[in-house]
């Protein structure tokens, strides 16, 4: 079984970048879609973006942090990558890592992940 552990957030100002990072255990992450979802206060847990597990593409769903948001992966490392750049308040949330096994990377709901970390805290002040 895949355990996944987010790491990176924290509080930062408007504008600032931050890259959280999720390492898998008890398992290579070659073979699963990866991606991050995020939760803020009082909402429902929305897809942020996903990585396929081929490492042939890349899939962002929300128009607020395309352009903004890059996922990677290093599967030599067992690690994928959210970087955020020019962060902004609304992006405040609780960032989660998720992977499912071989599946589409255009999978966009949370109960199609299999596999999830913690969490981690992103905060942005104005």
């Amino acid at each position: 079984q895949v355990q996944l552990v987010e790491s990176g957030g924290g509080s930062v100002q408007v504008g600032d970048s931050l890259r959280l990072s999720c390492t898998a255990a008890g398992g290579s992450l070659s073979d699963y879609v990866m991606a991050w979802f995020r939760q803020a206060s009082g909402k429902e847990r929305e897809f942020v973006a996903s990585a396929s597990w081929a490492s042939t593409g890349t899939y962002y769903a929300n128009r607020s942090v395309k352009g903004r948001f890059t996922i990677s992966r290093d599967n030599a490392k067992n690690t994928v990558y959210l970087q955020m750049n020019n962060l902004k308040p609304e992006d405040t949330a609780v960032y989660y890592c998720a992977a499912d096994y071989r599946g589409s990377y255009t999978l966009t709901q949370s109960y199609e992940y299999q596999y999830w970390g913690q969490g981690t805290q992103v905060t942005v002040s104005s």
